[in-house]
C-alpha cells in the first residue's frame, strides 16, 4: 500500500508495532510454558535451538524482503531475554514437576 502523507505511513507502523507486541505477548505465553518441561539449565539455553531459529529468522528475513541483519539481530536480543525469562522460572522452581 503506497502512502500519501507521512500521518499515514506513521500510522501504519503503529498499528504493525501493536501487532509485533501482540504477537511477542503470545510468544511470551509459550516460553514460559516451554520452561516447565526443561529438566536443566542447558535445555534453558538451548544453544541449538537458538542456532536453528535464528538460522530459520534469516531465511524468513531474506523470503520476505526484511533486512537480513536486523531480523536476526532483532531474535538474538528477543532470544536472550526470553532466556533470561526461562532461567528466572526455570530457578524459581516455579514449574511443573
Amino acid at each position: 500500500m503506497k502512502c500519501t502523507s507521512l500521518e499515514e505511513v506513521r500510522a501504519n507502523i503503529d498499528r504493525i508495532d501493536d501487532d509485533i507486541i501482540k504477537l511477542m505477548a503470545e510468544r511470551t505465553e509459550y516460553v514460559r510454558q516451554a520452561a516447565e518441561f526443561k529438566k536443566d539449565e542447558s535445555g534453558v539455553k538451548a544453544p541449538d535451538r537458538v542456532k536453528a531459529v535464528l538460522e530459520r529468522v534469516g531465511e524468513k528475513a531474506r523470503k520476505y524482503g526484511a533486512p537480513f541483519d536486523i531480523a536476526v539481530t532483532v531474535y538474538k536480543y528477543m532470544i536472550e531475554g526470553f532466556i533470561s525469562l526461562e532461567m528466572d522460572k526455570f530457578s524459581s522452581g516455579d514449574r511443573k514437576p
